[in-house]
């Protein structure tokens, strides 16, 4: 009797070690499985003007500093635009996974700016896309209501809802897609630019090629769908170079926007690519 328990048993334990290293093998398995996803498409929160689809990690601070100046075509007596500069001030903060929030002021339009950015979706072995959901409100200050006595707050706010769908479809390219909404600031019914169309609808286009270790050429471009047939307005190109020095991240843009904040470059661009490009770069340091 002792025999045949103590045989049941030696077959109960072998049984027992066997199932476990099943059931770690499948664990193991499954967890390679799930957590096969891509490198980020961006290395930057934006493209060049354009947000990425690149959020900061849990409890990273972002310092972001952004400088536009004039065109070229101002000439030598404006040193070909480097006499005047548009700058903007960026703080991001990520208190959860996935989760990023900012505050900004950007001296174009003396605009101040919120804005939120969380992550639906990543690239894996079993989903093709990153997918972000990106929002913020833009407060500009620089009319005064001695000059406009009908101008109220509202006038002054601009909302900006995006949607962000990239994939980084090799190891050098990466491309993005961003259905875009922009409430604009009422603004223009004082400034009589001839745009009453408040609510733009954008398609946002942008990529990345990776041309060495640490440099990439990034673009950006977006299309305004119903924009005002007398609009002084036009669509926003940037073109620019991406430099990674270990916790910055350099860009050098070319564009013919001089706002950084999101309705300001998305909607209230003023110059033509070949006749007002301007030089500009942004600088990304986490802390």
């Amino acid at each position: 009797m002792l025999k045949k328990l103590s045989l049941l048993f030696l077959l109960f334990v072998a049984f027992s070690i066997n199932a476990q290293d099943d059931l770690l093998d499948e664990l193991k398995q499954e967890s390679n499985e799930n957590s096969q996803y891509e490198l980020p498409a961006f290395k930057a929160m934006q493209i060049g003007n354009l947000q990425s689809t690149k959020i900061a990690d849990k409890g990273d601070l972002y310092l972001i500093v952004a400088h536009r100046f004039g065109p070229f075509s101002e000439g030598i007596d404006e040193f070909f635009g480097l006499d005047g500069a548009n700058t903007k001030i960026q703080f991001a903060y990520s208190f959860w996974d996935g989760v990023q929030f900012s505050l900004s002021r950007d001296s174009f339009e003396k605009t101040y700016s919120g804005s939120a950015k969380i992550r639906l979706k990543s690239q894996s072995s079993k989903f093709p896309l990153n997918i972000v959901a990106y929002g913020s409100t833009d407060i500009t200050s620089h009319l005064k209501t001695q000059s406009f006595p009908g101008l109220e707050f509202k006038d002054r706010v601009s909302i900006t809802a995006q949607l962000l769908a990239s994939r980084r479809i090799s190891k050098n390219v990466s491309l993005l897609i961003a259905p875009t909404f922009v409430r604009q600031n009422n603004l223009q019914k004082f400034l009589q630019t001839g745009d009453t169309n408040l609510n733009q609808f954008l398609v946002g286009l942008g990529g990345r090629v990776k041309v060495s270790k640490r440099m990439s050429i990034n673009a950006d471009y977006a299309i305004n769908l119903n924009k005002h047939e007398n609009s002084i307005f036009t669509n926003p190109l940037t073109v620019g170079l991406d430099i990674e020095t270990g916790g910055h991240v350099f860009q050098l843009v070319f564009t013919n926007s001089r706002a950084s904040n999101d309705s300001g470059f998305l909607t209230r661009t003023e110059g033509k690519w070949f006749n007002d490009v301007a030089f500009g770069f942004n600088i990304v340091r986490v802390f």
